[in-house]
């Protein structure tokens, strides 16, 4: 108990006050006292003051005692009110007992002073402690409805004594309104799935009897319209001092969802396991998280024996300077793929079609690899083995050319070996003998390149010299090739190398000299250009798979034949051939186009009957520089000046990229995906639009009808055309359409951002 006190005491009679006084001091009470005698004195202190103890007389000359308690049950109920008076009657004592003092003491018995004031301190201190507590337990409670409401969870609380059960508004979420629902175990008890209800009463009475502090549970709850949700519920036991359960306090937490997707989880593995391409995930340092059956039955490894391990040890043998150069563009692009050679359990040497994929975390770092890999073993043997036969498909096409030079190399040795026999003068000898080593050695080198060729099978992707290669197919076509066809090549001193198979290219660039004799048997020109280019954003939108960045352009044209238009888009076509029977299978160009693509390249064709070919081949370089960006186009190019441009093309890479190549040059751009489209807006802003750029071959309407149509609705309006050659019929007779339409700018796709600016300028400037 304290002992040391602030009273306020309402006296007027000094010499009482000081009795007051001198008696708590006596009993050792530390006395700070304020003394009032007026009302307004009074009240001002419990307005401004905190004081321990109030003592009061009753009967003043301007205020009483039952004012006095009034207002200070009003400002301060918790501090004690004693009444100190010697005209306090024994009901007026009881009344203001019953008013809220905490007892009263008359001056004519003093030695109940000190008992009273003691006894009025404890239940002061015992009204505060009790206060306190009933404050505390109001915010627990109502901390306990806020988390209730809060969360999405059904919080409830069980009391075993009654069976009682409570449940928070989040029961709505089932279906049930809280106000209607029975407030029994029964009800819970009673929507348990009955497969899962034993095992819930089972668990819950077993952390009763085994007075466990906590208990919890999964099980599925009918909703109020029949259907089951999943649930986890657990609850917390609150247990007397003996040990005997209360209350049960817990939360049912609505996991369907969560279970669904574990489900869904399960399946997919599932599904993993059954794909025929063997799946793992490897995180960022290549150590395998995942590891599928068809994994385990293409590598041998169980999964239990490849979780963990890293898998350039694991698969890769020797030189890991693919897979690393792999891992750098899978960091660089997100994604990669390409072919890899791999080793199984047992040491068997494989080959794989790898596609690997670049997981991130949610703040966008590095976090995992998917890799799928599909065996292709077989399927390369048998590849080489079509490649070696159509290299000498290739051969035999060649082969009189071949028997030729090989007459014209034997010939002077036949004819200087007999000289030989005569016995010849030291100069004639020395002639003679050089002669026949020379024409040995051409004969030599001859059949070195033609065993090269033939033999040849897929090898390693490795740094290729295009000079080099085309340096050898002059070589081989000048030695067997008919004199009336003149052959000439181009290639600059600073070509950037490639990234390939060299027998397969060779084998690329054979097959188009070929086709090209094969198309001149008249004689003719036979002519293959290499350079360096840089294709933009505008070329490799035109070109399914092309990217921009750096590539090699190898042109092989020829004078000859030419393609007619409605057999162009079959050239390509596996067993397509228009050579007689026996002396073609239809599968060159084919196979042209297959390793090109394989290559990552792509390939265009441009041909006029009656004036020849040309072949146009794209292959990605392998240098060092970074590849040129969307918008790297020569910054002296004509720029617009706001004019309209409405732009038609199908495909929605064309138009993306073109609308921002215009607009970076100055032009406004408005683009549509067909001629229709094309035709309701241009009648609508015919008068902003200032040229249409459309494509030729589009759904609904092509470019020829679209033209017309726009020139019926004004015959002024100034058109730019636009198509991939290869893939339009009848392309010349659609240009001279054109070109009756008054249309007289033709784009060839793909164009450059170059063509495409000085195309626009040009088509605007027209009178």
């Amino acid at each position: 108990m304290r002992s040391s006190l602030r009273i306020l005491h309402l006296e007027d009679n000094v010499n009482d006050a000081e009795f007051v006084r001198a008696m708590l001091e006596a009993e050792g009470f530390q006395l700070e006292v304020k003394r009032v005698e007026t009302r307004e004195e009074y009240e001002t202190a419990l307005e401004r003051e905190e004081f321990d103890l109030i003592i009061s007389d009753f009967s003043l000359p301007s205020y009483d005692g039952n004012a006095a308690l009034a207002f200070a049950q009003q400002k301060c109920p918790n501090v004690s009110f004693l009444f100190v008076s010697g005209t306090l009657g024994e009901d007026t004592a009881i009344e203001s007992l019953k008013s809220g003092a905490t007892d009263y003491v008359l001056k004519h018995r003093p030695e109940r002073l000190v008992h009273a004031v003691r006894r009025a301190l404890q239940e002061a201190e015992e009204i505060v402690k009790r206060r306190q507590a009933e404050a505390a337990l109001r915010e627990s409670e109502q901390r306990f409805q806020l988390i209730a409401r809060a969360t999405n969870d059904v919080v409830w609380d069980w009391d075993t004594t009654t069976d009682a059960l409570w449940f928070s508004d989040a029961i709505r979420f089932f279906g049930y309104d809280p106000a209607a629902i029975e407030p029994t175990l029964d009800f819970r008890h009673s929507r348990i799935h009955p497969d899962d209800r034993h095992r819930f009463t089972a668990t819950l009475q077993a952390t009763l009897d085994t007075k466990r502090e906590s208990w919890a549970s999964e099980y599925r709850f009918r909703r109020a319209d029949g259907s089951y949700a999943y649930v986890y519920d657990r609850g917390y036991v609150l247990r007397t001092a003996s040990g005997q359960a209360t209350r049960v306090v817990g939360a049912m937490m609505d996991i369907t969802e969560r279970k669904r997707a574990e489900e869904q989880i399960r399946e997919q593995a599932a599904l993993l396991d059954k794909a025929q391409d063997a799946i793992w995930v490897n995180d960022i340092d290549q150590n395998i998280l995942y590891w599928n059956h068809s994994a385990e039955r293409l590598y041998g490894w169980t999964a239990q024996e490849a979780l963990g391990k890293n898998a350039n040890e694991l698969i890769f043998h020797g030189d890991l300077t693919k897979p690393s150069e792999a891992f750098k563009s899978l960091i660089r692009e997100g994604e990669w793929k390409g072919e890899l050679k791999q080793v199984t359990k047992t040491g068997q040497s494989i080959m794989v079609e790898s596609r690997w994929t670049l997981l991130r975390d949610q703040d966008n770092k590095p976090k995992s690899i998917l890799v799928i890999n599909t065996d292709v073993t077989e399927k390369k043997k048998i590849e080489a083995q079509f490649l070696r036969a159509q290299r000498l498909e290739c051969i035999g096409t060649l082969a009189s050319g071949i028997a030729h030079d090989l007459n014209n190399i034997l010939a002077p040795i036949l004819m200087s070996v007999p000289m030989l026999r005569w016995g010849l003068s030291p100069d004639e000898m020395e002639k003679t003998l050089t002669a026949i080593e020379q024409s040995a050695h051409r004969g030599a080198e001859v059949v070195k390149q033609v065993l090269t060729f033939g033999r040849g099978v897929a090898g390693e992707r490795i740094l290729v010299q295009p000079g080099h290669l085309i340096k050898e197919i002059v070589k081989i076509t000048e030695q067997t090739f008919p004199k009336t066809i003149t052959i000439a090549s181009q290639t600059g001193a600073d070509l950037w190398p490639l990234l390939g198979d060299a027998t397969q290219l060779h084998q690329v660039l054979l097959n188009l000299a070929v086709n090209a004799r094969d198309a001149m048997p008249q004689g003719g020109a036979l002519s293959i250009v290499a350079d360096n280019i840089q294709l933009d954003a505008q070329h490799s939108a035109s070109n399914p798979g092309a990217k921009v960045g750096p590539y090699l352009l190898i042109k092989v044209a020829d004078t000859g034949e030419g393609i007619p238009s409605e057999i162009l888009e079959k050239i390509f076509d596996p067993f397509f051939t228009t050579k007689e029977p026996g002396k073609g299978t239809g599968l060159g160009l084919s196979t042209v186009l297959g390793i090109i693509k394989s290559h990552g390249g792509f390939l265009n064709v441009y041909s006029t009957v009656g004036r020849g070919s040309t072949f146009e081949i794209y292959l990605p370089a392998h240098v060092a520089s970074k590849p040129m960006a969307d918008e790297a186009v020569p910054s002296n190019l004509p720029r617009g000046k706001g004019e309209l441009i409405l732009v038609v093309d199908d495909e929605a890479r064309i138009r993306e990229v073109t609308q921002r190549t215009l607009k970076g040059y100055g032009y406004e751009v408005m683009t549509v995906a067909d001629g229709t489209e094309a035709l309701n807006l241009y009648a609508s802003q015919r008068q902003k639009v200032k040229l249409v750029l459309t494509d030729m071959m589009m759904p609904v309407m092509d470019g020829i009808a679209l033209v017309r149509a726009l020139k019926r609705i004004d015959p002024a309006v100034k058109v730019v055309a636009s198509s991939g050659i290869a893939s339009v019929k009848g392309l010349k007779n659609k240009k001279a359409e054109l070109q009756e339409l008054g249309v007289k700018i033709f784009l060839n796709k793909p164009f450059s951002a170059d063509k495409l600016l000085r195309a626009v300028q040009a088509a605007l400037n027209e009178n």
